[in-house]
């Protein structure tokens, strides 16, 4: 892996989006992190580490499905799924928190501070910890906690403390701010963050570790189909599947690259029916970085919806926010109820049961392809299983 190509306009920023609007004393920590983080994609024995524990731990390279069922039914182009529900714990999170953990041991750290909202970056960052012998500990929306009770049970077993939060709405923004708290408390600990947001470096720091995604699918679409795909999508709340999948293809100009927002209820609805923010925000600063982010009438960030917990977030990553300014990505948003159907649909025609999260990518697709060419090819990045959703969604669906 190398770090060219890695959407900066310099560092720490994309266009005017990014930067690092901290407390002088987490400043001088991520002045730190910074440092650290080059010293080690610079050497080529971390990397050889990476790579040994991404191909023999969690399995990568992960595969490449041609949906079949669906593209027949669809009656128009075909449908390509980027397996990360395949990875060890079930999700694209493992990438980063599997390369973060080892920055933190390279650096002395013995605990971990993470932030989750579905679940996934909680238990893969439980998984990293578990497997390099450090503490972990895992701060999460009380609302989450109830509906992704078996990725609370996963955290436990791995050894991971998890704790409740009762602020605000109880979701991942309310994780986020209790993470930072926490790390501002503790020092001496590393804070694994899981998305390409907050401030720099970390937003590169995840793209980094998040980008082997859109390498391997580059790659795999070469060698099955002899080509690109026409067009990328991906599901976006942080947004860091979609900047993994994205990474590989931004250099190539025919493959159009489309992020999928969470417009929960409806964007008709107003703020607090959904989590849409490339759609319906503006830009400002949230946790440290400038991007666009859903603000209420008090300039606060505002109450967000989804039934996806992992993209109940009022804000995105910084590079999100300019690839949506450049035009190079165009962002759309689909509902909950559009998310549910699609959920369905992929469970019953191919045997495949998505996070909710990855099925608001799906929906779009379904949308999509029947005005696509049947020659055309349309690769979604299914981000995660859904397993953690089934107890939440199944009474949704009637079942």
């Amino acid at each position: 892996m190398t770090q060219a190509n890695n959407g900066q306009t310099k560092r720490g920023y994309y266009g005017e989006y990014g930067g690092r609007f901290v407390p002088e004393g987490i400043a001088e920590l991520l002045a730190v992190l910074e440092r650290a983080f080059d010293d080690a994609v610079a050497d080529g024995a971390f990397q050889k580490e990476l790579d040994t524990l991404l191909a023999e731990y969690v399995g990568r390279p992960s595969a490449i499905t041609e949906c079949v069922n669906l593209s027949e039914e669809c009656g128009g182009g075909r449908l390509f799924l980027k397996r990360e529900d395949l990875n060890h714990t079930g999700a694209h999170k493992i990438n980063n928190a599997l390369g973060q953990a080892l920055l933190a041991k390279r650096m002395g750290k013995k605990r971990l501070i993470a932030e989750t909202g579905a679940g996934m970056h909680g238990t893969a960052s439980a998984t990293a910890a578990a497997l390099m012998g450090m503490e972990c500990t895992v701060y999460m929306g009380a609302v989450d906690v109830e509906r992704q009770a078996p990725n609370v049970s996963r955290m436990k077993a791995l050894g991971a403390k998890v704790v409740p939060v009762h602020d605000g709405q109880a979701t991942l923004k309310d994780a986020v701010d209790s993470a930072l708290m926490a790390w501002m408390n503790d020092l001496d600990a590393f804070y694994l963050l899981g998305s390409v947001v907050g401030p720099s470096p970390y937003p590169e720091i995840v793209r980094y570790f998040q980008s082997v995604i859109g390498r391997e699918a580059r790659v795999q679409m070469l060698e099955r189909e002899g080509r690109l795909p026409d067009e990328v999508a991906a599901c976006v709340g942080g947004g860091s599947n979609a900047i993994g999948l994205f990474s590989g293809f931004l250099n190539d100009p025919e493959v159009a690259v489309t992020g999928v927002e969470p417009a929960g209820k409806g964007l008709q609805f107003g703020l607090g029916a959904h989590a849409a923010t490339l759609s319906a925000g503006t830009p400002g600063v949230v946790h440290g970085f400038n991007t666009y982010v859903l603000f209420d009438e008090k300039g606060e960030p505002a109450p967000v919806h989804s039934v996806a917990a992992g993209l109940d977030y009022p804000g995105v990553g910084p590079e999100h926010s300019y690839l949506k300014d450049t035009g190079r990505a165009k962002y759309v948003s689909v509902t909950d109820a559009e998310a549910l159907d699609a959920f369905g649909r992929l469970c019953r025609k191919e045997g495949i049961i998505p996070a909710v999260e990855s099925s608001h990518a799906l929906a779009y697709a379904l949308k999509r392809l029947p005005s696509m060419r049947k020659d055309r090819i349309l690769l979604v990045n299914l981000s995660g299983r859904g397993d953690k959703d089934l107890e939440t969604v199944l009474p949704m669906l009637g079942l």
